[in-house]
């Protein structure tokens, strides 16, 4: 995952601050150079890595720090809160028209990922907004590309604009522009043609694009795992289009995370989306704030619980905490819970997102199988439907029946059944306000805790805001 290497290094920069009691210069001047070579060697741009860390510096020795009770807290909040402004402080949403439709111009070099992450868009807008998007196919020159977004148009029953490849692509948007305001699609998302580096007739072409369909957003697509490199296609792009926005793509790679911490600054355009996967859904709004908690191994529980929502309503969430307060949780809840959770992404990814998780020893060697997972719902599969719903009928000779018909040895069996029933025990302590024995230790104790309490409690705040400003 992106930023592992990046957050390890910062940590263990800010970690031996925690160890003292009082907090010296030499400390900070110490704690300053461990994180201005973390930051160097994610590949950060180098202006950038002297403003972040002069600015945390300055703050960090003024007086209030160096004499409060807990300098080495006040210190990871200030290097939280530097961090988020030079990932952008706030969160950019999409520009929108005032009258149908919005147009949207993806825009990159080949192989960023521009045909997929119009893909995803189309899917997050139908998603949140019920919106009626058209897809237009406007990169011609490389092999497949329409017929690739013609295969995420159909998976999403978004209707996608093409004239093949013997059309120019500025006549093909010209016409599918006119399709657009006739069918009244409120978007219109314009996948371009990409080179493998920037030249003129690229940048021509996507000029006259621009001309034609006077887009909204003009979303430059970049790969995360080219570093530096994507700054400096950022910067010429900016130059030559003026992009309104930057998409960042492979984030679930393994990237250093330098053209996250660089973009916004050197360019000035926003970072709107990020990439974290191959699916249609592994597309996340852009925050700054969270993004800060991540690197800063804090975790990110509002993102956490925005995945959990996407494919999980109100009423299923009541009857599930019925439940377990009832302790009738069975097999086929278990089931649908492991479906609901794998399909939120790696499960080793979205324990790091709760907060305190990342200092936990051994964390980084969490790996989580997707064919135990499977070998897991093969052993239910194979249970009777009395047997799913009652475990308590689960005897030995049942289970030898069960580990016959799923593949597995009777060992794994009752592996999975001692699992299930320890953590229906657990659900069952924790819907009463109950914290398990060990619990407390997941968090962490001292300094660890509190950082994962003070990052839930500044996401929970921010979170009442916005809740307040719609209202």
């Amino acid at each position: 995952m992106a930023f592992e290497s990046l957050t390890k290094r910062l940590q263990d920069a800010m970690g031996k601050l925690r160890k003292k009691g009082k907090v010296t210069e030499a400390d900070i001047t110490e704690m300053m150079r461990e994180i201005r070579l973390a930051l160097l060697e994610a590949d950060v741009n180098l202006q950038v890595v002297k403003k972040f860390t002069r600015e945390v510096r300055e703050r960090a020795l003024g007086a209030e720090v160096l004499d409060s009770l807990s300098p080495a807290q006040q210190i990871v909040k200030i290097v939280d809160e530097e961090l988020t402004k030079t990932l952008g402080s706030e969160t950019v949403a999409l520009n929108k028209s005032p009258k149908i439709p919005t147009v949207i111009m993806m825009v990159g070099l080949q192989g960023a990922g521009k045909t997929t992450f119009a893909g995803k868009l189309a899917n997050h807008l139908i998603k949140t907004e019920k919106a009626r998007p058209l897809m237009i196919a406007g990169d011609v020159y490389r092999p497949a590309a329409i017929d690739q977004l013609k295969v995420l148009g159909q998976q999403l029953q978004v209707p996608v604009f093409d004239l093949g490849t013997d059309v120019s692509p500025v006549e093909i948007v010209r016409q599918g522009m006119e399709v657009a305001r006739e069918k009244k699609n409120d978007y219109v998302l314009i996948d371009t043609a990409g080179r493998l580096h920037i030249d003129e007739t690229l940048m021509d072409e996507l000029k006259q694009i621009k001309e034609i369909a006077q887009p909204n957003e003009i979303l430059l697509v970049v790969d995360a795992m080219t570093g530096q490199d994507a700054v400096n296609v950022a910067e010429s792009f900016n130059a030559q289009l003026g992009i309104t926005g930057v998409v960042l793509t492979k984030l679930d790679g393994d990237t250093r995370g330098g053209a996250a911490l660089s973009i916004r600054s050197v360019t000035g355009a926003p970072i709107k989306f990020i990439g974290s996967g191959e699916k249609l859904t592994d597309l996340e709004i852009f925050h700054p704030d969270r993004m800060s908690s991540r690197i800063l191994g804090m975790g990110d529980m509002l993102t956490l619980i925005e995945k959990a929502q996407q494919d999980y309503d109100d009423q299923k969430a009541a009857e599930l905490a019925q439940k377990m307060k009832e302790n009738s949780f069975d097999f086929n809840d278990f089931i649908e819970q492991l479906d609901q959770v794998m399909g939120m992404g790696p499960l080793e990814d979205l324990i790091k997102m709760i907060p305190g998780m990342n200092q936990m020893p051994g964390i980084d060697n969490i790996k989580v199988d997707p064919k135990d997972v499977e070998r897991k719902k093969a052993i239910v599969y194979s249970m009777t439907p009395a047997e799913r719903e009652n475990p308590d009928l689960l005897n030995p000779s049942r289970r030898r029946r069960i580990a016959a018909g799923s593949g597995n040895s009777v060992v794994e069996v009752n592996r999975m059944i001692k699992q299930f029933k320890e953590s229906r025990k657990m659900m069952q302590q924790m819907s009463k306000g109950n914290m398990p024995a060990g619990m407390d230790q997941m968090f962490g104790t001292g300094v660890k805790g509190k950082m994962g309490k003070m990052a839930m409690n500044r996401m929970m705040k921010k979170n009442k805001k916005k809740k307040k400003k719609r209202k």
